[in-house]
């Protein structure tokens, strides 16, 4: 019989040939030219191939502890993603953040563009983009004929965003390519039919999907449970998780006053973050300018964190810093590195369309937060484990709360380093952390319809709305509006998701307050670090577990 870490590394090599996009993203070469299946019988071969590794999994016997971790892990995520698809969930994805319609657009940004071969790849590519969102609407349209349908939110807000991806990616992405002859008509080929195929696509979801969209966003209890557990990996206490985002919430909001206080003395946190825009010391100009000062920043963190607060092996030391294409949500992200490293690990940062001038103070803990300690060494330290972890572990397996957790965390431990004594940074800081805790609030709220509990200076005994959840982000966080505005959306396209940043880092504290109470003067922060992170993604449950024996 097989063992653990066999099944899960054919498992892998199984998946990528049936998901070309999870292939380049994942560095498996063979199917850059292609796209995905997304019809429903591609979503139905990729479920197939999950069931009948979940019951090989079950069937094997670990043969140490290394294999009853990874057997764990692959139960509960691909048991996960198995129920997702049992629910409907899978064929009728659509939101603004993380959907297909987004994966078939965005892995062209992860794709090389050096050589004339390499481009003459992507001009397959974009030829294949009209048969990939052909198979899309047609499990889009299945999924509907069976009741599961986006919320009209959604849908009317992708179809904004296949109208932009369609009018400002594709034609000037094959426009910035170096070649000629046979590859330049590919491209440009390729390029049109794309291009041509999202505005079709957009023209599909006002016309033809939109009519069948619920009004209402919030999903419910039962739909909402599923999603926490996939985006938690726990089964969280809904009840006590919404409690606590408002003690957490109420806790950072009173320690920002105090830090507003020092910087402009009388004056309200949102005053004091106008008075911090407007300052000339917290100011870049233009994309240009801010890709070179978040590369600048995370290059001194790498520097400064290897050999004193972490292990940083030379693969890890390249992290680069790009600026986004337009289209998606306003926000920063990661993306991890392939296997061999040869293509790095990379922050993006997607801004509001006109914006040129960029208030440092708001992103400084973001850097911290996509770069390093967080994300980049985070998934970059689970890809360099080959020798002790299978390629589930390392490659594939993804959970919110345990990468949204640990990156959260990442902000607070550099703010313990002293890298945040800037009153300015600080501020900054503390605002992300307000802002994830209203995502703990407004998420469970919006969906579960709660009621605002009294002694919040909110609202007190409404229940809660979008428009709700958009005025209290508007009045007591210091975020920008645009960002405010795509969040709203986000939480209400993607339900669970958005309480798992502060979920995670709270359990990420826990543990290493446990670690340090039973080791007393032995505890070494370091090493504890370096356990855990070399253990690789998993849920929070299993985590608990797992950090526990540390």
């Amino acid at each position: 019989m097989a063992s653990v870490h066999e099944i899960s590394n054919e498992f892998v090599r199984d998946y990528v040939a049936l998901d070309p996009i999870a292939a380049t993203s994942l560095g498996f070469a063979g199917s850059d030219d292609q796209l995905t299946d997304l019809s429903p019988e591609g979503h139905a071969a990729r479920d197939e191939l999950a069931v009948r590794a979940l019951a090989a999994v079950t069937a094997a016997q670990p043969a140490d502890a290394s294999e009853e971790a990874a057997r764990a892990v692959f139960l509960e995520r691909t048991g996960l993603e198995h129920e997702l698809y049992e629910a409907g969930q899978t064929e009728s994805s659509l939101n603004v953040i993380a959907s297909p319609i987004q994966s078939v657009r965005d892995i062209f940004d992860q794709m090389p563009t050096d050589t004339p071969e390499q481009w003459a790849t992507i001009g397959r590519r974009l030829s294949a983009v009209p048969a990939a969102l052909d198979g899309l609407r047609a499990s889009l349209s299945h999924a509907a004929s069976r009741g599961h349908v986006s919320a009209l939110r959604q849908v009317t807000q992708v179809a904004k965003q296949c109208d932009t991806f369609a009018s400002t990616f594709f034609g000037p992405f094959a426009a910035s390519a170096d070649v000629d002859g046979s590859v330049r008509s590919s491209l440009d080929a390729g390029a049109t039919a794309a291009a041509a195929a999202y505005a079709d696509f957009a023209s599909f979801l006002r016309t033809t999907l939109a009519p069948q969209a619920p009004t209402k966003d919030a999903v419910g209890e039962e739909r909402y449970r599923l999603g926490s557990r996939y985006f938690t990996g726990s089964r969280l206490d809904l009840a006590e998780a919404y409690a606590w985002g408002w003690e957490e919430f109420l806790g950072i909001e009173a320690e920002m006053k105090e830090v507003a206080s020092r910087l402009k003395p009388g004056a309200t946190l949102a005053e004091t973050a106008a008075f911090l825009d407007e300052h000339p010391r917290y100011q870049v100009h233009g994309k240009d300018g801010l890709q070179a000062w978040m590369q600048e920043l995370s290059d001194k963190a790498l520097l400064d964190l290897r050999d004193v607060h972490f292990d940083l092996p030379g693969a890890l030391m390249n992290l680069e810093c790009r600026i986004a294409p337009p289209g998606g949500a306003v926000g920063a992200y990661y993306t991890q590195p392939t296997a061999d490293f040869s293509r790095p690990g990379r922050m993006w940062w997607s801004i509001a369309e006109g914006k040129s001038v960029f208030p440092t103070w708001r992103e400084t803990s973001t850097v911290y937060h996509e770069g390093v300690p967080g994300h980049h060494l985070q998934c970059a330290t689970a890809v360099y484990q080959s020798e002790t972890l299978n390629d589930f572990q390392r490659l594939m397996c993804w959970v919110s709360g345990h990468g949204e957790g640990w990156a959260l965390y990442a902000e607070r431990l550099m703010r313990e380093l002293g890298y945040l004594d800037d009153d300015g940074d600080l501020l900054g800081m503390l605002d992300a952390h307000l802002f994830r805790a209203a995502r703990v609030i407004i998420d469970i709220g919006m969906h579960l319809e709660l009621e605002i509990p009294a002694g919040t200076g909110f609202h007190p005994g409404e229940r809660w709305t979008p428009e709700l959840g958009l005025e209290f982000m508007m009045t007591r966080t210091l975020s920008e509006p645009a960002h405010i505005r795509d969040e709203i959306d986000r939480y209400l396209g993607w339900p669970g998701q958005a309480p798992a940043y502060k979920i995670g880092e709270r359990l990420w504290l826990a543990a290493r307050e446990d670690a340090r109470t039973r080791k007393g003067a032995d505890f070494d922060l370091k090493r504890f670090h370096k356990e855990a992170l070399e253990m690789g993604a998993m849920g929070l449950d299993t985590l608990r577990e797992r950090l526990a024996a540390l």
